[in-house]
């Protein structure tokens, strides 16, 4: 079977549901913090018609989680937005905005309050989440070294409010689940790593690091069978990824091979710098 298709999706929600756990939203647990669950994140990069293909799966599995929304064409689409909250998932904003103001913070923060502000005419914004941004050398979190995003009604930002010693990372950045082999941006810090593994010990767990690294989609569903792993996750699930149908399957696997060499590539001639 193939991995990275919607029935894979469904088949790894499905067991997170069989094993016991509940699933949130960003918003939903900064509020309420219960266990064991998984805080169910999708960043809407492209193609938002997939995204609301998950929509509507999760909605049929009885779950929900957080949506974020470009604002770019590629991602924006104000049906879509309105239909998924419609289906009881968080719409959120996937910022970039010092990135595509070319590191003028000024400009960014006006664009952010806008592009804020036009979301905000179709669902609720409560949390918001950093595009990363992979070609810009622009890190968009860099925003709120000057700036207090909470002074927009935003209650969270996950690389800022979640307490990463405790929620355990997964990813399908790279469409890999192997951890920061592909990420420039996408992850936790040092530090909160090194105290996720003693997290992780105290649940009985084996501590991989502070970004889960599995081999495919199925490797997660065998440990999770196995009891091994930690009770509060964060799954970031890029829509545009998954597919059932085999010609937009392949598409998107070669996009992504192309794409991973050129992160290779600017991950080495970052490390060059140092």
């Amino acid at each position: 079977m193939r991995d990275f298709t919607t029935d894979r999706l469904h088949l790894l929600l499905s067991s997170f549901i069989s094993a016991g756990y509940g699933f949130t939203s960003v918003a939903g647990y900064l509020h309420n913090p219960t266990s064991p669950t998984v805080i169910l994140r999708h960043d809407v990069d492209a193609r938002p018609e997939n995204s609301l293909r998950c929509a509507k799966l999760e909605n049929r599995l009885g779950i929900a989680g957080t949506y974020y929304f470009r604002a770019v064409p590629g991602s924006w689409h104000e049906e879509i937005i309105r239909e998924i909250y419609s289906l009881g998932h968080e719409v959120g904003y996937h910022y970039e905005d010092l990135s595509a103001s070319g590191g003028n913070f000024k400009k960014a923060i006006a664009m952010f309050e806008e592009n804020l502000a036009k979301l905000r005419q179709h669902a609720p914004v409560e949390t918001i989440c950093m595009h990363g941004s992979p070609l810009s050398k622009y890190d968009n979190r860099l925003l709120w070294e000057k700036y207090n995003y909470r002074d927009f009604g935003i209650s969270g930002e996950p690389y800022f409010d979640l307490d990463f010693n405790r929620v355990f990372y997964l990813t399908d950045t790279g469409r890999s689940w192997n951890g920061n082999r592909f990420n420039l941006r996408d992850r936790v810090t040092e530090d909160k790593g090194k105290s996720e593994g003693k997290e992780a010990e105290q649940d009985g767990v084996s501590p991989m690091s502070q970004t889960g690294s599995f081999g495919d989609t199925m490797d997660i569903i065998c440990a999770l069978k196995e009891n091994r792993l930690p009770s509060v996750i964060m799954i970031t699930v890029h829509p545009q990824r998954w597919n059932n149908e085999f010609i937009p399957w392949v598409k998107e696997l070669l996009f992504q091979n192309v794409k991973n060499v050129v992160k290779s590539l600017i991950r080495g001639r970052l490390q060059d710098k140092i």
